[in-house]
């Protein structure tokens, strides 16, 4: 038979904070009821203006670490630092893992202990908690870098669960990205590591208003410069190549369509400061969406302002 839990090793779940003192209880509470017993949790306190460190210090068994904003790349490698587990999760301010999460991921990482890291599934919800439906992911079961390069498929950080043995060998999050520095890191990963995906749900990704992912000209660029940043790596191999370009041509069309929805809401509304600016990056990241989606659209817009006039 068996046993419950088949490695022993201290799983330190980090989670970084900033504006997210009112999701916060949520997430740590996650990771104390977690079925898996040796849990250290630290919060990292990213110069928060909210209440963040006073919500933290509410639970005896969470550490909390201060420091100026410095963004969320920063913050994650503060909590890896001041971290002492051999493995490690990074689980956002407003996102919450499931209660066996962490026996899920020793137990993947036990059985296969070549793997770098394991990622597992997740459920998204909205602003009050409530399950969100979506299309059932693509299993990956092979091929890890190449899948990648294609579309960040592993989509919730927290999904993740990583030896920390690995951070020696390829670095930490990448503080000069504003965004997508975790598919970044499973890049580099993946990249030289063997790594494994399994359909057991692990974490709840909250959607909402405020989320990072929908702020669509920063996950575009920030994106467009991870995949631009593999070509080095794929130049020999064309196999390699072409998931790479089949990525930047996804991402390209994926955030270029939510952007040009939104600089047709903000010209109804007449917030011509953001058009502009939009607009150019729209016109300079991914110019045949734009000419193909967005012509149409944005002379309806137009026409709609024009008979308000």
């Amino acid at each position: 038979m068996e046993a419950a839990f088949p490695h022993n090793g201290l799983v330190s779940v980090v989670i970084p904070c900033y504006r997210q003192a009112h999701f916060l209880p949520e997430a740590i509470e996650s990771a104390l009821r977690q079925t898996y017993p040796d849990v250290e949790i630290i919060v990292v306190d990213d110069g928060s203006p909210d209440d963040t460190s006073i919500v933290a210090a509410r639970y005896a068994n969470v550490r909390c670490v201060r420091q100026p904003n410095r963004g969320l790349p920063a913050a994650r490698n503060a909590g890896l630092a001041a971290s002492a587990g051999e493995y490690v999760v990074f689980l956002d301010a407003d996102d919450r893992l499931t209660v066996d999460a962490l026996q899920l991921g020793v137990r993947e990482l036990a059985r296969h202990r070549d793997c770098a890291f394991v990622a597992g599934n997740q459920e998204l919800i909205d602003e009050n908690g409530t399950l969100v439906p979506v299309p059932p992911r693509r299993p990956i079961t092979a091929n890890h870098y190449c899948e990648l390069l294609k579309e960040n498929f592993i989509w919730c950080p927290a999904n993740v669960i990583y030896r920390r043995s690995v951070f020696d060998e390829v670095g930490a999050f990448d503080t000069s990205l504003a965004a997508s520095e975790d598919y970044d890191l499973y890049l580099r990963i993946a990249r030289r590591f063997p790594v494994r995906t399994h359909d057991r749900i692990v974490a709840r990704y909250r959607v909402h208003r405020a989320s990072m992912s929908t702020n669509s000209i920063r996950m575009l660029r920030s994106t467009l410069k991870v995949l631009r940043s593999q070509r080095r790596h794929v130049t020999s191999d064309p196999v390699l190549a072409a998931a790479r370009e089949s990525g930047i041509r996804r991402y390209r069309q994926f955030y270029g369509l939510r952007l040009i929805s939104q600089i047709a809401v903000d010209m109804r509304v007449r917030r011509w400061r953001q058009v502009v600016p939009e607009s150019l990056v729209a016109l300079w990241y991914c110019p045949s969406t734009f000419t193909d989606h967005a012509r149409d659209r944005l002379r309806r817009t137009i026409a709609g302002v024009s008979s308000e006039v």
